[in-house]
């Protein structure tokens, strides 16, 4: 199978992917969580029938959710709550209660692009510097090229698919969202560069007519490997997501949605770009 023969296919595909990633995100957004803003969340259970959400929505328009109530606790302490369970009715009971102030909302928010930005720093530096002495016939650059645009792949599908969940279902981008996606990242350049290092062996033993050639079969060697390989953990990630619960619903959809994506830029995209030739001879 001459995979190389429908690359430029599966990258129109991938193309169209990201463009619509990168299109939901500008019109929807991405809708950030209390751990980014600051804010409260409070979680009720009721003792019988769940109302709707719109019921309760129409029970808190207009309603002031501020601190209502305060009651002493010991000596010094004090406990302040909100009135809402009390328009709930008393069916409803308190089951979880978070906060998080603006501050430590607006530094979390800065540190976690911070740490994303030096997560994809640190794998470019990586791969240029496995393959350093690679330098032809395409300079170690374009290694590291082909896996930061397959890592981009990666991380915007999931972002677009956020956006639109969050436009459609009101889903936030949290703290285990950002967690799945660093893991997506280290997933994808490692499946990328477990291809990558096959080609490289293969072009030392001279393996092939031409580059192409020797991406090629490189490709079809690992094939299997790398479809097997996610398969096995995309069915334990899927099985989170439908029975492991409201929590981690979102964390692990975010997993399967970024490894998918993975699978297949390590497969098209990052060969694809691999093997394209570069104006000026380093990439």
């Amino acid at each position: 199978m001459k995979i190389l023969d429908y690359s430029k296919y599966c990258l129109f595909l991938s193309v169209v992917l990201v463009v619509a990633s990168i299109f939901a995100i500008a019109v929807f957004g991405l809708k950030p969580g209390i751990e980014f803003t600051g804010g409260s969340i409070l979680g009720v259970e009721y003792a019988k029938e769940r109302p709707s959400l719109e019921f309760v929505r129409g029970r808190l328009a207009g309603m002031d959710v501020g601190l209502v109530s305060a009651q002493e606790a010991g000596e010094q302490g004090i406990i302040l709550r909100q009135a809402v369970l009390t328009v709930l009715g008393s069916d409803a009971r308190e089951v979880r209660f978070e906060s998080i102030g603006p501050v430590i909302g607006k530094e979390l928010r800065g540190k976690s692009l911070i740490l994303l930005m030096l997560v994809l720093g640190a794998i470019t530096l990586y791969v240029m510097f496995a393959f350093r002495k690679m330098r032809q016939p395409v300079h170690p650059f374009r290694w590291s090229l082909a896996a930061l645009v397959a890592l981009l792949h990666d991380i915007l599908i999931p972002l677009g698919a956020l956006a639109v969940l969050g436009a459609m279902y009101g889903e936030q981008i949290t703290i285990p969202v950002v967690v799945a996606l660093l893991t997506v990242a280290g997933y994808s350049v490692n499946d990328t560069v477990v291809i990558f290092d096959r080609i490289r062996e293969n072009f030392l033993k001279k393996t092939g007519t031409d580059f192409a050639d020797t991406v090629r079969k490189g490709l079809e060697q690992t094939l299997v490997r790398s479809v097997n390989t996610s398969l096995t953990t995309l069915l334990v990630v899927l099985a989170i997501v439908f029975f492991g619960g409201e929590t981690l619903r979102l964390f692990a959809l975010t997993l399967a949605i970024g490894m998918g994506a993975g699978v297949w830029s390590s497969l098209f995209v990052a060969p694809f770009v691999l093997t394209r030739k570069g104006k000026f001879g380093l990439i």
